[in-house]
Order: structure tokens, then C-alpha cells, then sequence
């Protein structure tokens, strides 16, 4: 297996979020200059946004727009702060930058929102995308890698879910805009030979993590003494991958460029993979949980027991997910594997820590 490559400069899309902020924190670690941009929207609290941009060094006050904001302790990161539908902002950017490695976190997230503001997720992850697509064309880069998601198996049932499945039936405008992100990619790699790779992830979890995400939502509930909602009567898997493990996935993988494949065969052709420089990673634990049994980890961490509203399964949502990783394993040589219990406890502690720190003394 190859050594990771050192003092390379990457774009993260998307760094005042849970994943772009970790993985800047990880890169930054090992000696690469990074330089974020977000656009710090109010999809949730932008507050929280904001705290983990001063933890990487730089003041979320009146941050200015289309200004590069350089850290107050990390001499190799930088902000930006702007919409990835602002194509000459971004190109400007791009031409003056000239980066190694482009990782395209930016997008319009949550299922269930699709169904509030379509246009929203058009706008983020199809024009913006897009906008990403032709800055790496016009700037060439060593490998642009972009998050997909586990939502774009949609109503397939066979598990576990493996990138050669068919993945045509997305149940979520959320999850087709994902998988046209794939397609728009393989056409770009197809045509201007830009290596590029999609990485779906599956449910990510962890400190730091989203408002809007179950396990957010769940220990905030029980923490004040509130019912937690349970869709699908309780009868849902998911594959919950920590956010460590996704970084760890993500920067093995951009480390290593796309290649364009010379067993690939068109007559029978493989999704994940091309004869252009392109493929498809599946990022998770390949160890789903009950939902149930996720919520009694919350429990058993927060030493408090939940009470339940059990509703059924709500639009766009599927009932479970399972990754095969057996790709991500042979090329990287990584396999997630962090323990529910041991990624719920680190959770509940950052929790307690950030909204109650009296209650963390005690």
C-alpha cells in the first residue's frame, strides 16, 4: 500500500460542516494546507457551523464573502466563504489557488427537507456540482472526490448494498441529486479526463455532529425529558458509520487518483467503475443496527431512558442499509469498524461537554 502523499493543498466544500470539518482537522494534522469553503448557511444552527470554524482558526464574525480569511493558529488553513452556485467566484478562486485535491462536501442535505425545498437541492447539488465539475476542467486537478450517499439505493432491497448494484430508483430528490452527481462526474472524467470519485456514505455519526440527525435529535430529546420520534415502528437498520472512520475512508481514497479500469467491459458494463479515470466507494461500518438497539447505546450512555413515539415509515426514507465495502478494503486497504457503542459514548460526551458544561463538571 502506497505511503500517504504530504504537503498537498486541497479545496474541502463544505468545511464548517460535520464532515468537511473533521477531515480539515485530520488533513491539517498530517502537514496538507487546506482551504475551506462554506457558505454557512442557516439549514441548521449556524451557530454550530461557526464554533467549528473557530476551533480550526478562524473567526465566524462578519466573516466577509469571496475573501480568503487565513487561521489565527493553523498557518495551513484558510476560509472562504461562498455559494458554490457563484461559478466566478469559484473559478476566480480556482485559477489563483491552484489546488492538488478537490473534496466536495458543499451540499443541500436531509432527506425529508427535499420534500419542503426542492430548489434548494437543485441549486446546491446540481448547479453547484456542476459549477465544481467545470472549475476542475478549466483548473486541472490530481483527483476531485465528492460525497455521494447511501440514499441513492432507493428502493433496491438487496443487501448489502454493493456500488456494482443498480441504482435507479432513488425513493428522494435528495438522493437522485446524489446520483446525478455520479453521472455528471463519469461524464467529466469521460470527456476531460479528470479522475474523480464518489464516496457513498452511511449515516455518519459522531461529536460535532448535525442537528438534524437521529442521533442529534434522539439525546437532545431524552436529555430533556422528551418522547423521541421512531419511524418504521421501530423497524428500521442502518449501517451508522463514525465520522473518524469516514475521514480515514475519504482521505485514502484521495489519496489514491482514480484510474480508469482496463477489465471494464462495455458490454456488460460495471456502475461503480470506467474505462475513463472514475469510480464508486460505499463508506460504512458493514454492520447495520437495529434501530432499536441504537437507541438503547443513547441510553445506556446517557444513563436515561427514552420514551417512544413510534410512528411509520416516513416518505423518502428507507427502511434499512447494509454497505459492502469489500472494494473500499482491497484498494485502500481500510475498513471502517468502529463499535456503536464506542462512537455513541464519544458522541454523548461532546454533547454533554458543549450544551451542558456545568452538568460535565458535576
Amino acid at each position: 500500500m502506497k505511503p500517504y502523499l504530504r504537503g498537498m493543498k486541497f479545496l474541502i466544500t463544505g468545511a464548517a460542516g460535520f464532515i468537511g470539518y473533521h477531515l480539515s482537522e485530520k488533513l491539517l494534522d498530517r502537514g496538507d494546507q487546506v482551504i475551506g469553503l462554506d457558505n454557512i448557511n442557516d439549514y441548521y444552527d449556524p451557530s454550530l457551523k461557526e464554533e467549528r470554524l473557530r476551533n480550526l482558526g478562524v473567526s465566524s464574525a462578519d466573516l466577509p464573502w469571496h475573501q480568503l480569511t487565513p487561521s489565527s493558529k493553523n498557518k495551513g488553513f484558510s476560509f472562504f466563504r461562498s455559494n458554490l452556485e457563484d461559478k466566478a467566484e469559484l473559478d476566480a478562486l480556482f485559477a489563483r489557488e491552484k489546488f492538488d485535491v478537490v473534496v466536495n462536501l458543499a451540499a443541500q442535505a436531509g432527506v425529508r427537507y427535499s420534500l419542503e425545498n426542492p430548489k434548494a437541492y437543485i441549486d446546491a447539488n446540481i448547479v453547484g456540482f456542476l459549477n465544481i465539475l467545470e472549475a476542475c476542467r478549466n483548473h486541472p486537478v490530481k483527483h476531485l472526490v465528492y460525497a455521494s450517499s447511501s440514499s441513492v439505493y432507493g428502493s433496491n432491497t438487496l443487501m448489502p448494498f454493493s456500488t456494482g448494484h443498480n441504482v435507479d430508483h432513488p425513493v428522494s430528490l435528495y438522493a437522485a441529486t446524489k446520483k446525478s452527481n455520479e453521472l455528471m462526474a463519469h461524464t467529466y472524467s469521460h470527456l476531460f479526463q479528470i479522475p474523480t470519485t464518489g464516496l457513498r456514505f452511511f449515516t455518519v455519526y459522531g461529536p460535532w455532529g448535525r442537528p438534524d440527525m437521529a442521533l442529534f435529535l434522539f439525546t437532545k430529546a431524552i436529555t430533556e425529558g422528551k418522547p423521541i420520534k421512531v419511524f418504521n415502528f421501530g423497524e428500521m437498520r442502518r449501517d451508522f458509520t463514525y465520522i473518524d472512520d469516514i475521514v480515514e475512508g475519504i482521505i485514502r481514497v484521495a489519496d489514491r487518483p482514480a484510474k480508469g479500469s482496463t477489465s471494464w467491459d462495455s458490454s456488460s458494463p460495471s456502475p461503480d467503475t470506467s474505462y475513463a479515470p472514475y469510480k464508486v466507494y460505499n463508506i460504512g461500518n458493514s454492520s447495520p443496527v437495529r434501530l432499536m438497539d441504537f437507541i438503547h447505546a443513547i441510553e445506556a450512555a446517557l444513563g436515561k431512558k427514552a420514551t417512544l413515539d413510534l410512528l411509520p415509515l416516513q416518505p423518502g426514507d428507507v427502511p434499512a442499509s447494509h454497505a459492502n465495502v469489500d472494494d473500499l478494503v482491497r484498494d485502500t486497504g481500510y475498513k471502517p469498524d468502529t463499535p456503536i457503542e464506542k462512537g455513541v459514548q464519544a458522541f454523548i460526551d461532546w454533547y454533554v461537554k458543549y450544551y451542558n458544561p456545568q452538568e460535565k463538571k458535576a
